[in-house]
């Protein structure tokens, strides 16, 4: 069961959440850290632990290489601040639904 709640949660985060490079918005499904996310954030939320200070600890320890590898940057670091509000909505959305 937790496997197809971490793939439902996935999916809503990879098409709800972005990253913004040079104003070009990647969604986490495309650049592939959508369910790296969800199964770091499925716990938060099956323990009822879900908080915003967890969830930026979560993002900031979540490397996304830049450059082919050249550049690491925190995935905290490349969210806009209204896909950081998106992202806590979705996952309170969701942990009503649970």
């Amino acid at each position: 069961m937790a496997s197809q709640a971490i793939d439902a949660l996935a999916a809503e985060i990879g098409e709800n959440v972005y990253i913004d490079v040079a104003k070009w918005h990647l969604y986490l499904s495309n650049a592939h850290l959508h369910t790296v996310l969800a199964e770091q954030l499925y716990p938060l939320l099956a323990n009822n632990e879900l908080s915003e200070d967890k969830v930026l600890k979560l993002l900031q320890g979540i490397p996304v290489k830049l450059g082919g590898g050249k550049r690491e940057v925190p995935l905290a670091d490349l969210l806009p601040m209204q896909c950081q509000v998106n992202l806590m909505d979705l996952l309170e959305e969701f942990q009503r639904k649970m």
